[in-house]
């Protein structure tokens, strides 16, 4: 299980899955959405595995069967969602960027830019394991030239040492070049470690006064695809700071966009990226998700009405971002304190 500190949705107190179990049962055969969505967005992922065995053995039917006869649409990719372990959720994830006329190259750079070298060969085995597919045969089969060199190392990940002075004089001379050349931007961002990576950069734009994503987008301006030259300035955007570009990535509003982070980041890191939300919009994520369902549900089908409550899929998900203050104080997160968070 990928545990962090900062996430949102913590092991519910008290939990007893046997009665949750007959709750869940009873909520199912009554079509009760609202009890069904309270039980399983204020329950861990371990909790909601655990309920899922009783509840089969409790009334032999596979909680997730039961779901999809109650559910649908967005709301079901949510709860379905959860009920994945994290690295089957982002498998999930990869398999559903690569399937259908088009690749979505957004979510694999998201996935494989922010999940660390462990996480990545626990992504790996759940794909060979949940489709008997390789995933870097799949990724280099849907994407071609530098970017799928790119991320084929980004799946690998192979941290080695670095001097930071060689690094920031390798970058500053390839940006020299006429000729840019990808390999050795691919090879450093992809085979160093973070925090080595960040200091490079800090240094890298000091020497030359200007962002390292405006110097890519300058130097390899009319040279390079575009997929790679995105994939190279998300790669620098996640390095610098990975909660930003995931509070950015929410932004979009699409459904996938933000169940997909939220779910994968709701017991990991998520308060980190509901700090980076308000700082760098100056809204709430609670506030900007209420106005996004109720200003345009038709974008992507937030409202899910049962008999004479509507609700929407996304504010559920705001369940998991609630916390209370004490929590927070015990992990002395500092940080999170220097702005006033509405939820």
């Amino acid at each position: 299980m990928w545990w962090g500190t900062l996430g949102s949705v913590r092991p519910f107190p008290n939990f007893r899955p046997e009665r949750d179990a007959t709750v869940l049962h009873t909520a199912l055969e009554k079509k009760d959405v609202s009890t069904i969505v309270r039980i399983l967005t204020n329950r861990s992922n371990a909790q909601r595995r655990s309920l899922a065995q009783v509840y089969k053995n409790f009334s032999q039917k596979e909680l997730d069967a039961s779901l999809k006869k109650v559910l649908s649409g967005d709301l079901q990719s949510l709860i379905l969602g959860l009920m994945m372990i994290p690295e089957q959720f982002e498998a999930h994830r990869l398999r559903k960027a690569m399937e259908g006329a088009g690749t979505d190259e957004e979510t694999l750079l998201e996935i494989l830019c922010t999940r660390t070298p462990q996480q990545l060969s626990d992504i790996r085995a759940a794909y060979n394991q949940e489709y008997k597919r390789d995933l870097e045969k799949d990724l280099i089969s849907e994407t071609s030239g530098d970017f799928s060199k790119l991320i084929v190392a980004l799946l690998k990940k192979e941290i080695g040492p670095g001097i930071i002075d060689q690094d920031i004089a390798s970058l500053s001379e390839e940006l020299k070049n006429k000729k840019p050349a990808a390999d050795i931007w691919i090879k450093l961002l992809t085979t160093r470690n973070p925090d080595h990576l960040r200091t490079v950069l800090e240094e890298l734009e000091f020497e030359k006064g200007q962002t390292v994503e405006d110097a890519l987008e300058g130097h390899f301006k009319g040279i390079l695809s575009g997929d790679l030259k995105k994939g190279l300035k998300t790669l620098v955007q996640c390095l610098k700071n990975q909660y930003l570009f995931l509070a950015q990535r929410i932004q979009t509003m699409k459904s996938s966009v933000v169940q997909g982070v939220m779910v994968a980041h709701s017991e990991e890191d998520l308060l980190r990226v509901r700090v980076a939300y308000l700082q760098s919009t100056g809204t709430s994520l609670y506030t900007a998700l209420q106005n996004s369902s109720k200003v345009n549900s038709s974008r992507v089908c937030w409202l899910y009405a049962v008999q004479k409550i509507r609700k929407s899929a996304v504010l559920y998900m705001i369940q998991m971002i609630n916390i209370c203050v004490h929590t927070v104080k015990a992990q002395s997160i500092h940080f999170f304190f220097t702005e006033k968070l509405c939820v």
